[in-house]
């Protein structure tokens, strides 16, 4: 059995950027990477990829060029843990050991919870920009629309991108505006959220585009079929009584983000959270150490740590989980604490973008020294050009 100092499951956003950070403080430490994919995709541009704004293989690299020089990288999955004995097992049957486990494999897109929907994905006027596959697709549909019903939806579940759902939405409103077809669209958001945005300062803002655009939003609904046949999308909501209210909407185009969860190797493990159906590996929100298991820590995605799953919050989780790895390895405590900050980058319409950041009481966390909730060009480079630029240069070496 293979022994690693630090061991580290998932190499995306929060894996890469974490062991950079570690490297930087110490580039004596050992650490072993679990990540079985040989590309990284960088995927907060997905949303510009449907918008026709962006390419889509200019958010795919090579995974190789991205491990940190004095890391190992373990081209494997992780597939159980014994966090008693300090150890993983991986698919290939391999085992490892360590001192420190990070548990970071990210998020799970359950595609099949919904019926229909795997059969349908890419093809018969169903899309989704949460698949590398299917992001030029939604192009595809918005440049060819010429009216009718379409259907944005959104799951009851925490998905990675919270805003994301609707950010295409807007988007494609504002193209079909200029086109001139937007009257002759019937557009519809079927969330299964209780509202649109839960800072009410940028809620105001998606509230007045909603009117602009003349949106129709159905909240708390829950998908669960696609009949792609009769191009009919099927969804129910419950009362406080448990009576369930099932509907039906036709639609001509259809995007859809699938319900999320972690992935199902960290449901069954020892290290979910029991009170979390979703299967979140249990943490402390502040520090990301483990409440049960004090040498493992998570965050991102797959934490249950009540922010939003955003690259933005993991860019402000890392340095303070770094620090608390580290103050453990001395047997000291760290003082540094995460106040829940995320930022969701929302473009409102093509050249304008409304930056929401905000921590876990749902309060503004602006950092330009001007009123974020209304859309602006500047912001708009800063999606498009900018963060692309700083994610690949300098997030993923533990440098922002």
């Amino acid at each position: 059995m293979k022994h690693h100092q630090i061991l580290v499951v998932g190499g995306g956003n929060a894996g890469l950027s974490v062991s950079s950070k570690l490297l930087l403080k110490n580039s004596k430490l050992d650490i072993g990477i679990i990540e079985p994919s040989d590309k990284h995709y960088y995927q907060p541009a997905y949303t510009l990829v449907g918008a026709g704004t962006f390419n889509i293989n200019d958010t795919v690299k090579n995974e190789a060029d991205y491990i940190p020089k004095h890391a190992t990288w373990i081209k494997d999955g992780a597939a159980s843990f014994d966090p008693e004995h300090n150890t993983v097992t991986c698919t290939s049957g391999a085992q490892y050991s360590y001192d420190i486990l990070i548990v970071v494999p990210g998020i799970q897109l359950d595609w099949k919870k919904i019926d229909g929907l795997a059969e349908t994905l890419g093809k018969n006027n169903v899309t989704s920009n949460y698949s590398f596959a299917t992001a030029p697709y939604t192009w595809e549909l918005i440049e060819n629309f010429k009216g009718g019903t379409v259907v944005f939806t959104n799951p009851p579940t925490p998905v990675k991108c919270g805003g994301a759902p609707h950010k295409i939405m807007w988007l494609a409103c504002d193209y079909w505006r200029k086109k001139g077809i937007l009257d002759k669209c019937d557009v519809h958001f079927v969330s299964g959220g209780t509202i649109m945005f839960s800072v009410p300062e940028y809620l105001k803002t998606l509230e007045e585009k909603i009117e602009e655009y003349g949106v129709k939003i159905h909240l708390k609904q829950t998908i669960t079929k696609i009949d792609a046949a009769t191009q009919t999308l099927y969804y129910e909501s419950s009362d406080e009584q448990g009576n369930v209210n099932k509907q039906t909407l036709h639609y001509d185009m259809l995007h859809v983000v699938p319900p999320q969860s972690a992935p199902d190797f960290i449901k069954a493990s020892p290290l979910a959270d029991p009170a979390s159906p979703l299967g979140w590996v249990e943490v402390n929100k502040n520090n990301f150490q483990h409440t049960r298991y004090p040498n493992v820590f998570s965050c991102g995605d797959v934490c249950n740590a009540p922010a939003a799953r955003t690259g933005a919050a993991i860019r402000k989780q890392a340095p303070v989980m770094v620090d608390h790895i580290l103050a453990f390895m001395k047997g000291e405590k760290a003082t540094s604490s995460y106040d829940g900050y995320s930022a969701c980058p929302i473009p409102t319409e093509h050249g304008k973008l409304m930056l929401a950041e905000f921590d876990y009481n749902n309060r503004p966390k602006m950092t330009f020294p001007f009123d974020q909730a209304k859309p602006r060009w500047t912001m708009w480079l800063l999606k498009k050009f900018v963060l692309p630029w700083l994610y690949w240069n300098r997030i993923l070496q533990g440098k922002a």
